[in-house]
């Protein structure tokens, strides 16, 4: 059987004359609630710290994160011809989300289809990005409207899907890699978040969630790239407190590499 791909040239958007974006990363996930925005975080934060000129995009208009994350609390700035500007992170990191255009951070995102997906092309287009060596995309989830705006409109270079250590989540992050490849993008790896526990006082490891089937999904899209990152409560106590950057966390690094290969 002809496996199916979908021409997106048609459907690409350009960025702003005075951007240059060398590589875009899409991080996405089947459902929320898996930690994607937290994978985006760090994976970002780890480029840059390698001294690349790194992007963050939360394109989760619905439910924006990354701005809490680093501590991001300052409107975006503009001109009245209608350009943006991403905010920076202390390191250098810009980043721009949902939140920085609400006038509170809670206020709900009531909007339909049609206006997230066009707020999300007007964030890639009407942003002065500079020049960015990659641009990492924490994407909304599911496979509908939205992320398919998402895939048909950026250039996406390469695709980390995340998920969790469940039968239900790994059935839906299959989904995902499926319209990864039906949209012709390179997957890159899987991150499986909240994989196990580790015991601070004995160093012995506890599958909270079960036991995971996540290498036969990676076997069957013959991903050799698979990372799992432990529960670990520090992480989400300075990604609360929006000191996503003060974490290094060496488990990514194949990932990182991979990346750094496309």
């Amino acid at each position: 059987m002809q496996k199916r791909t979908i021409n997106l040239d048609k459907f690409k958007i350009k960025t702003h004359e005075g951007t240059n974006i060398k590589k875009v990363i899409a991080v996405m996930s089947g459902k929320g609630g898996v930690g994607k925005s937290s994978v985006s975080s760090l994976i970002a934060s780890s480029l840059n710290k390698k001294g690349y000129k790194v992007a963050l995009f939360d394109a989760d208009i619905t439910g924006p994160s990354i701005a809490q994350a680093f501590g991001i609390n300052e409107p975006v700035r503009g001109t009245k011809e209608g350009l943006m500007y991403p905010a920076e992170t202390d390191l250098g990191i810009k980043i721009m989300s949902v939140n920085m255009i609400l006038k509170e951070k809670t206020d709900p995102v009531v909007w339909r289809s049609s206006i997230v997906t066009q707020v999300i092309k007007q964030f890639y287009t009407d942003v002065d990005w500079g020049d960015i060596d990659y641009m990492v995309v924490d994407m909304p989830p599911g496979t509908a409207d939205v992320p398919l705006t998402v895939f048909q409109s950026l250039p996406i270079d390469g695709v980390v899907a995340v998920a969790t250590p469940q039968g239900l989540v790994e059935m839906v992050v299959e989904k995902s890699l499926k319209m990864a490849k039906m949209m012709g993008k390179n997957l890159i790896g899987i991150v499986e978040n909240m994989s196990y526990f580790e015991c601070p006082d004995c160093g012995s490891r506890h599958e909270i969630f079960g036991k995971s089937n996540i290498e036969e999904v990676a076997s069957k899209y013959n991903l050799d790239t698979l990372v799992k990152l432990p529960i670990d409560p520090s992480i989400s106590e300075k990604i609360d407190q929006g000191r996503a950057e003060d974490i290094n966390i060496d488990q990514l690094d194949p990932i990182i590499t991979k990346i750094e290969e496309l």
